[in-house]
């Protein structure tokens, strides 16, 4: 097993963030961790990827124990793109890219690594954007540049906290679509929850600093564990004009609902 969280927990001040979670993530799995806001999603995120030690319990990469891993190696198989990642804006956006390359310095010649990083512009659709500054770019391509650093690093596992934050709905979708595309361990704290269905392999419910489901999404997101967690309903209708079927999340009317 790639990554493995063991009854983890975390405290501070006296109040429970996470709770005895237990998950792992395998090769190619692409976890969203879901649930509403104090949830802990965030917070096992942070655990799962090493900046935030667990009060108690373990965790492991590749059958070692985290906590006994040094930040250099960590860097070398883990990449986080987080929620308040500011880059320089007056950055050239490849100079951004080869931050990427920074885990494998000495390991490499420095035409191999400007290789990778035009690779990494090139899988998300930047490389005509190659002599841009980063505080030219738009919203969207700001967040897939430090998609672009992060596939840079080479990691085996990708973290990403609400990745589609400030992105309008069709960019949210073409995003996950583009880091399903990439073929790696993913690990996705994801609020909109119409894009679980088509990005993950697995889903995680939290609710309340404690773990409710871990399943593939279909399993996850039934009617009963949506209504418990987030007070709303799903329904599954078949796609009118495509032969596909839609998840639909709707907010119930209080009004009409039986007491």
């Amino acid at each position: 097993m790639l990554l493995e969280a063991r009854d983890v927990s975390a405290r501070a001040n006296g109040r429970r963030l996470v709770d005895g979670v237990s998950l792992s993530v395998a090769a190619g799995d692409r976890l969203a961790i879901i649930g509403p806001n104090g949830a802990g999603k965030t917070t096992l995120l942070r655990m799962l990827c090493g900046a935030l030690q667990p009060s108690t319990g373990e965790m492991l990469l590749s059958g070692r124990r985290l906590d006994r891993i040094t930040p250099a190696e960590r860097a070398l198989n883990m990449a986080v793109v987080g929620q308040t990642d500011q880059p320089d804006p007056r950055l050239a956006l490849i100079d951004y890219v080869e931050l990427g390359r920074v885990p494998h310095a000495g390991m490499r010649r420095l035409r191999e690594d400007r290789d990778i990083v035009v690779d990494a512009l090139r899988r998300t659709g930047l490389l005509p954007l190659l002599g841009r500054s980063i505080g030219s770019l738009s919203g969207g391509e700001r967040q897939r540049a430090q998609l672009a650093r992060a596939i840079a690093q080479e990691p085996k596992i990708l973290f990403l906290d609400e990745p589609t934050n400030h992105l309008d709905p069709r960019a949210r979708g073409e995003l996950l679509e583009l880091v399903a595309g990439f073929g790696m361990s993913v690990v996705a704290v994801l609020h909109d929850l119409a894009l679980v269905a088509p990005f993950a392999t697995r889903v995680a419910v939290m609710n309340d600093a404690r773990l409710h489901a871990l399943a593939p999404p279909r399993e996850a997101l039934t009617q009963k564990l949506i209504r418990d967690v987030f007070g709303i309903d799903v329904f599954r209708l078949r796609h009118p004009t495509e032969d596909r079927e839609l998840t639909v999340f709707d907010v119930p009317n209080r009004a009409s609902s039986p007491s």
